[in-house]
Formats: C-alpha cells, structure tokens, sequence
C-alpha cells in the first residue's frame, strides 16, 4: 500500500489559496506544450522524464504535491518518489482536467 496520499482538486486549491501549500510544493509533471495550453500559475513545471534529474531537490521536509493531466503520470511519479524515499506526497486526483473544471475551463 501507498504512502502517498490523493488530495481533491477542490481541497489542492484551498490549500493553495490559503497559503498552506506554497507554490515551490505543487509540481506540474507534464509537458511543455501541456503547461502552455494550461496550467496553476503557482505550479513548478518539472517534466516526469526530468524528476530523477532532480530527485535531490525533492528530498525536502515540506509536503509536495504532483499533478499531471488526469492523474495517471501523477500517481507514477508519487510511487517512484516514494520509492526514493520521499515523504509527504501528494497525488492531486483527476489532474489539471478536473482542476479546469472546477474553474469553468475546458481541458482536453
């Protein structure tokens, strides 16, 4: 079983604007062309073929939060860090899909 935990796009939010998690925490896994089409402005893009690169930035004793697209590089890039030895991760559910939504914006 998962160490990490799921967090609601809803409840990533919340947090975000209330200041409880800082924009250096919440990071993009996608592509480029994806964080160009949208994307949290307080979000750290960081490609999921890039994180071993910078596994040692991640080492970090605050939380992080991964969101991808729809959740599913997410979830990957949780397990791997979490088998890195990485502690309090995050997965935000349904990814920048289910965060579009909630903001009125069509992501496909």
């Amino acid at each position: 079983m998962a160490n990490w935990q799921n967090v609601t796009p809803q409840a990533m939010l919340e947090l975000l604007e209330s200041g409880q998690v800082k924009p250096e925490q919440l990071i993009d896994v996608r592509e480029p062309y994806e964080w160009d089409y949208y994307h949290i402005d307080q979000s750290k893009l960081i490609p999921m073929n890039t994180i071993p690169l910078i596994i040692s930035e991640l080492m970090q004793e605050q939380p992080i939060y991964v969101i991808c697209a729809h959740g599913v590089r997410s979830v990957a890039v949780c397990s791997y860090l979490e088998e890195q030895g990485c502690s309090g991760i995050h997965n935000v559910t349904g990814g920048m899909a289910a965060i579009a939504s909630l903001k009125g914006f069509r992501y496909d």
